[in-house]
């Protein structure tokens, strides 16, 4: 397995990591037993850098995937996060940042993932009733204390960013990046990489539509998501399955799936980025693997750049009150 540093921080992970989130019923029903099948799979493939929060299944996957690590925790670097809540009809509820909060908060995850110490721990959403400093400083007497080893925030602004860099190094950021979701790069992608700080992309491949195997809305089940989504609703999904067509023409020149050429791309933005792919099944956990196979030269990141075009993606990447609370 291919390993990448995260930034100049020092933590050293597989250079694919596995998102967890949807084990916890988010992209449809999900199996257990196939889930922890697949994070055992992804260990056995050298996939160690696994990421999961409080918020997914209000703590049923950290449980989940605490059950799946026991007994092989020293084989696993372990992300999790905090801030997000959701209330019980599944509506927003503000995100937190307190520095109470922030301690309860680890506390209540080392409990749920059954573990002494949080690898990386990100705050999930920046807090804007709290000041920055005060939750980063609050996640600096965490590693203080031996709860936590590394620090990261997840769609903070390049502002927000530089301010939580000034209380105590940050690690990493997780940001959505991929073909079809390329906002990170005018601003904040280059200031992390002035800072020395890794970005881990989640939705690599844009909720699964860039893997082409995504045609109309009947393909998603009702208890999905996506059902809601706004690249997914009303003519959306049809006008953004088009744009693939891209995707899928480079990947048969290249002899790879659409879905490993997605995260080529990716993963071709510099050997400071670390996507974390989510999946709940072994079969797609290792296409993804594929992925680091696949190699694409500058000019042919370029061509598969210019050729999907984002600018006709149909459909935020959130709801409104979902874009309300990234970048900031």
């Amino acid at each position: 397995m291919q390993t990448r540093m995260l930034g100049r921080s020092g933590l050293t992970v597989s250079a694919l990591g596995l998102g967890c989130m949807g084990m916890s019923n988010v992209y449809g029903a999900a199996d257990e037993q196939e889930s922890i099948a697949t994070i055992h799979r992804a260990i056995e493939l050298g996939v160690n850098f696994i990421d999961t929060a409080d918020v997914y299944g209000s703590g049923h996957n950290e449980e989940l995937v605490g059950r799946a690590i026991k007994g092989k925790r020293n084989k696993v670097v372990l992300a999790t996060k905090f801030g997000n809540r959701f209330g019980p009809g599944g509506q927003f509820l503000p995100v937190i940042g307190k520095p109470e909060y922030v301690r309860s908060a680890c506390d209540a995850s080392l409990k749920r993932l059954g573990v002494d110490v949080i690898d990386l721990y990100y705050q999930h959403r920046v807090d804007l009733e709290t000041p920055i400093e005060d939750t980063v400083g609050a996640m600096a007497e965490l590693v203080k204390h031996g709860k936590v080893r590394y620090l990261g925030l997840s769609e903070a602004s390049a502002k927000t960013i530089r301010r939580a860099q000034a209380v105590h190094p940050i690690s990493a950021l997780q940001s959505e990046y991929s073909l079809w979701t390329r906002d990170i790069e005018a601003e904040i992608l280059p200031t992390i990489r002035e800072l020395g700080i890794g970005l881990v992309p989640y939705s690599p491949l844009g909720r699964g539509m860039l893997s082409g195997k995504i045609g109309s809305a009947s393909d998603l089940s009702d208890t999905d998501f996506r059902k809601n989504h706004p690249r997914f609703t009303g003519d959306n999904i049809g006008r953004n399955r088009k744009l693939v067509a891209a995707i899928e023409s480079m990947a048969a020149r290249k002899k790879c799936t659409p879905s490993q050429l997605a995260l080529a791309w990716v993963l071709a933005a510099g050997d400071d980025v670390v996507p974390i792919p989510g999946t709940k099944r072994r079969g797609y956990l290792e296409e993804n693997v594929g992925a680091l196979s696949v190699r694409l030269t500058p000019a042919e990141r370029d061509e598969l750049g210019d050729a999907f075009d984002v600018k006709a993606v149909a459909g935020p990447r959130y709801t409104e009150a979902g874009m309300a609370r990234v970048n900031i």
